[in-house]
């Protein structure tokens, strides 16, 4: 893997990007940061109000300079709502990055796919660089990569369950249909299943809730750091094949046994 990861102009060092909600408070919030080494970090900007520039938001304790601002369109049901989140973030000065969410089911937060290949190509022909979280269909991430989508972000699990992956073969066959970047998101438990992820060779992971509802935050961060670097050293290692059955660490060829 290339030292640093490119989505559309932008370019980051870490392939762990993190979100910003649940945590307990903001001060934890902040050295969950630190400890994850994330370049980017993802906000849900229709919970953040803009409307007031005397107000402190989120947004004010996160450091500009050293973190790119991933805004999400989170708890879009609809393409029209999507679009006014993302040119929302866009006015207010953070940028035309976009984690593009239409979510077609309240129980299960599974994506709304045609929705989000419908808003996808809008605001691509906007001059946002949209980065939209689908399902683990091949056939549509690569239908998204044709509309323009600077990577596909696919599901490990449903958002929030922490059930780890529950298809790495879907996600396979994503890596190999599309050529934009592969970045896991959602579902993420523990640092194994970055671990995973990785290794399946992803080229990143996205998670918000396995860092900051752990019972220490911050430790967990760091944890992910870990996993992300471990997985993706792992990969371009290459592992070895899996056999069928044993095969000996020493080999027995010219190895003199005494009668």
């Amino acid at each position: 893997m290339k030292d640093t990861l490119k989505i559309g102009n932008t370019e980051i060092k870490s392939r762990l990007i993190i979100g910003t909600g649940k945590y307990e408070t903001m001060e934890i919030m902040v050295r969950a940061l630190e400890a994850s080494g994330a370049d980017m970090i993802t906000v849900a900007v229709g919970r953040v109000n803009l409307d007031n520039p005397r107000e402190k938001t989120l947004l004010d304790f996160i450091d500009r300079d050293k973190y790119t601002i991933l805004p999400n369109t989170a708890g879009a049901y609809c393409v029209e709502d999507a679009l006014r989140i993302a040119r929302l973030a866009r006015a207010a000065g953070i940028g035309d990055l976009v984690k593009l969410e239409v979510l077609g089911d309240a129980k299960t937060l599974l994506p709304d796919t045609l929705g989000l290949l419908e808003a996808t190509k809008i605001l691509v022909k906007e001059g946002f660089t949209v980065m939209p979280y689908t399902n683990d269909d091949p056939i549509m991430a690569k239908r998204l990569e044709d509309a323009g989508a600077a990577c596909v972000m696919p599901l490990a699990a449903p958002i929030g369950s922490g059930r780890g992956i529950q298809n790495p073969l879907n996600l396979r066959f994503i890596m190999e249909a599309v050529s934009c970047p592969v970045i896991v998101d959602a579902g993420v438990g523990t640092a194994s299943d970055a671990s995973i992820c990785m290794e399946l060779g992803a080229d990143g992971v996205l998670m918000n809730t396995a860092i900051a509802q752990a019972r220490d935050p911050v430790l967990m961060a760091a944890a992910m750091k870990e996993a992300v670097s471990s997985g993706s050293k792992a990969f371009a290692a290459g592992r070895i094949p899996v056999k069928e059955y044993a095969s000996a660490s020493s080999p027995q060829e010219g190895l003199r046994i005494k009668s």
